[in-house]
């Protein structure tokens, strides 16, 4: 088991790289990793719901699906 820290610094006005630390500390989550989520700069907005209902990325869920699995797997978010 790894523990991993997953940076975001992009905001909704890019919602493909803004998803990236949410997935990926999804993904890691449920292959038994110990995950955590730093968000920085633009990122921060990213945990407002209005934020989170609005992030679509191209190719990958809407952030208002992973959101919710960060939160009930309980990883942290720092901002």
């Amino acid at each position: 088991m790894a523990h991993l820290v997953f940076a975001g610094t992009h905001g909704s006005e890019d919602p493909t790289r803004a998803a990236f630390p949410f997935l990926q500390a999804v993904a890691n989550k449920e292959r038994g990793d110990d995950v955590e989520i730093v968000l920085a700069g633009d990122a921060v907005v990213l945990v407002k719901d209005a934020v989170v209902n609005a992030v679509v990325p191209i190719g990958w869920p809407p952030l208002k699906e992973t959101f919710p699995k960060v939160v009930g797997y309980g990883i942290p978010i720092h901002v």
